[in-house]
């Protein structure tokens, strides 16, 4: 070998100690570097005309296992929807109270049923009856205040699935314009290691927004897909479409449509494909699931209750009276006209008392007698007829009102034998004569049939939207009723809307609209995203009218009949003694029997729609333990996919990550090369000099 060779060979070994130190202080110097992956060089013999010539250090490589980095994508894509849907729950939960608080929701309901208990053991004194109304009104604020708690936590859902649609955004900007970095670089045959670590920590972050599929292309460049094969960036960006609204709550939220961003930047066509559903993944699934699917649920399990309660409470106060009776009874506003088929069985007892509680006149009617076809206004005229002037009965705009004539009060019970009813609520109950739960709307179930008239105008509409068990809306169907059809023709018609596919309408034996899905969809539900229907111009939506427990629940409106609160007087506690004679005492000033009542009725079983049976304390007790239930699979999960995703990214940061000692085991390696080289080129160099000095 000639002394060239050997200089050649020494100055190959100093370049290629000097690149593997350059790239060990470059390990050291980004040890805390997130997502940054350590370099090695590569080193390779030189060989030159078919002879070694020292050796050749190629460019750093990145030390990264695609494999490995992939389960870091996927992890981080369920760790972002558990996080989000832990945080919230765990705050719903809040919302709802611990169990034993006093100013949590079955705290408050507790409360109306001890005061109930307080007002029969202390004869019903004017105090235990404020407590028990108080106890009333506060459970009523009390769902008002979180059913709006619960609009909030949606609004700020929507208002973080806004800005989580925003951030992902830009690191796909972000991703894209790397991608073009690197693939320069390679198509140059130049290193685009700090390219590559950038565009993998922007990967990372995206995963947990949304939950992707990355592959690599020959080029270098990454193609980003979401799970459900929707495309984000190839060689083309995409940008996610959806419109700002400030986290305002809606019924119906748009979906998040894509669109090609064109090369100036501007957002191009849509591509046509959607982003519906908590299949996204990632954080953006997560909070889709809450504010489409988890936090409405709880908004109906709430109108539920709402509703139980209400039908509790009244059933009582209409089956009962004050002392002395009240010169006039003025129903709820039903959504009824005077023509409508009134639909009752069994006899209820109409009554006109002196204000001492003797009874003036007396009429029970016989709903059988007026025949199947009889209208409201049939039971009108008969109760008018049968009061004889003692008491008038009318039916205007929606509303039954019974006064009674010449100072005297009214009453209406029913007959013990056989007592009147329509959709299990007495005849005083069904039109809310004397209700304790007062608000825009009667509370309780219709019991139309489908052959009833539905009284809805032209130009009406109520728009429906089924959701699967995902909270992802299957389909949607919009009812435009035509004037003088009946309800089972709208049945009729949501049936042969898309939502068919899915599952079926019908009207229960209550007049409730329910929709059973197919078997493989037990926990589809439909829902009102809009409504502009109103029966017979009194203001009574078809919403409000065929679910009760929806939309329109009436919670917002709800209070404890103001005279009533005023009044502790006012609490119908007295039963009417039905087999009293004209002449004799039928209402006593001391008959606390409606007390007993409402300690019965709160614990018993009350229909509250789709197929739950409960009593209203046992139900707000079932509801704080579901928020509790699911807030604590909420956290297991979340705990899960953390340590799931942190176990990914070591095993990651393992075979990829900077190791200070190893690096620094480095370091001495590639200094001795380097002074092992530099003493081959002295001796060479001193080699060279004695020649020269013997040429002398």
């Amino acid at each position: 070998m000639s002394l060239s060779d050997i200089l050649g060979s020494a100055l190959s070994g100093l370049n290629a100690s000097q690149a593997g130190l350059r790239a060990a202080s470059n390990n050291i110097a980004n040890v805390n570097t997130p997502g940054y992956a350590r370099e090695r060089v590569p080193l390779q013999t030189g060989v030159t005309a078919g002879q070694v010539s020292g050796v050749r250090a190629l460019e750093a490589v990145r030390i990264a296992d695609r494999f490995l980095e992939a389960t870091v994508t996927r992890r981080a894509g369920d760790w972002g929807s558990a996080e989000a849907v832990a945080s919230s729950l765990d705050r719903m939960q809040a919302l709802l109270g611990a169990p034993g608080d006093p100013n949590g929701l079955p705290g408050r309901l507790d409360a109306i049923g001890a005061a109930a208990i307080a007002m029969t053991g202390a004869a019903a004194s004017a105090p235990t009856v404020r407590g028990f109304v108080g106890a009333v009104q506060q459970a009523l604020s009390g769902l008002q205040t979180l059913n709006e708690d619960i609009n909030m936590l949606r609004g700020d859902a929507e208002r973080e699935f806004s800005y989580t649609v925003e951030t992902i955004n830009t690191l796909l900007r972000r991703i894209d314009s790397l991608n073009d970095t690197v693939a320069r670089q390679a198509a140059g045959g130049r290193v685009s290691n700090g390219a590559t670590d950038q565009r993998m920590s922007a990967v990372e972050e995206l995963a947990g927004l949304i939950r992707i599929e990355v592959r690599e292309g020959e080029d270098g460049r990454l193609t980003i897909d979401t799970a459900g094969g929707v495309t984000l960036v190839d060689r083309r960006l995409r940008q996610l479409d959806y419109p700002a609204n400030e986290g305002s709550v809606q019924p119906l939220y748009p979906p998040v449509s894509l669109r090609f961003v064109e090369a100036d930047g501007s957002l191009g066509a849509e591509t046509g494909e959607r982003l519906d559903g908590p299949a996204v993944g990632g954080r953006l699934g997560g909070l889709m699931d809450l504010r489409d699917r988890r936090l409405p649920g709880y908004q109906e399990e709430i109108g539920s209750l709402f509703g139980g309660l209400a039908e509790a409470l009244n059933a009582v106060s209409n089956a009962g009276s004050t002392m002395p009776a009240p010169a006039r009874l003025e129903g709820a506003q039903t959504g009824f006209a005077a023509a409508d088929r009134l639909g009752f069985s069994g006899r209820a007892v109409f009554a006109a008392l002196q204000p001492d509680g003797v009874l003036a006149a007396s009429f029970t009617l016989d709903f059988a007698s007026l025949g199947p076809g009889a209208t409201i206004q049939d039971a009108v005229d008969a109760i008018n007829a049968g009061m004889g002037g003692s008491a008038t009965a009318s039916f205007a705009g929606g509303r039954l009102t019974i006064a009674g004539a010449g100072g005297l009060g009214v009453a209406v019970a029913q007959e013990p034998a056989a007592p009147s009813g329509r959709a299990g609520l007495g005849f005083a109950h069904f039109f809310g004569l004397n209700d304790l739960v007062s608000g825009p709307g009667r509370h309780g179930p219709s019991g139309f049939l489908a052959s009833d008239a539905h009284g809805f105008g032209a130009g009406e509409a109520t728009e429906f939207v089924l959701r699967g068990p995902d909270g992802r809306a299957l389909a949607q169907a919009t009812l435009s009723p035509a004037t003088g059809g009946t309800f089972g023709d709208l049945v009729a018609a949501l049936n042969a809307s898309p939502l068919a596919a899915f599952g079926s309408a019908t009207l229960d034996p209550r007049g409730r609209l329910t929709f059973t899905p197919l078997p493989n969809l037990p926990t589809a539900s439909l829902s009102v995203v809009a409504d502009t229907t109103n029966r017979l111009g009194t203001g009574r939506s078809l919403s409000a009218l065929l679910l009760p427990s929806g939309r329109e629940t009436g919670l917002a409106g709800a209070e404890v009949r103001p005279d009533i609160l005023s009044s502790s007087n006012r609490l119908p506690l007295a039963r009417l003694d039905t087999a009293a004679a004209v002449g004799a005492r039928a209402l006593g000033s001391g008959d606390t029997r409606g007390a007993n009542a409402f300690v019965d009725q709160l614990r018993a079983p009350i229909d509250l729609g789709r197929g739950r049976v409960s009593g209203v304390e046992s139900y707000a007790s079932f509801l704080l333990g579901q928020a509790g239930l699911d807030a604590a699979e909420a956290q297991d999960r979340l705990a899960d996919m953390s340590a799931r995703r942190s176990d990914a990214i070591n095993r990651r940061d393992s075979y990829s990550g900077v190791n200070i000692d190893e690096e620094l085991a480095s370091l001495v390696t590639l200094q001795n090369s380097y002074s092992a080289a530099a003493r081959v080129m002295t001796a060479a160099t001193d080699m060279y000099d004695t020649l020269l000095g013997m040429m002398r």
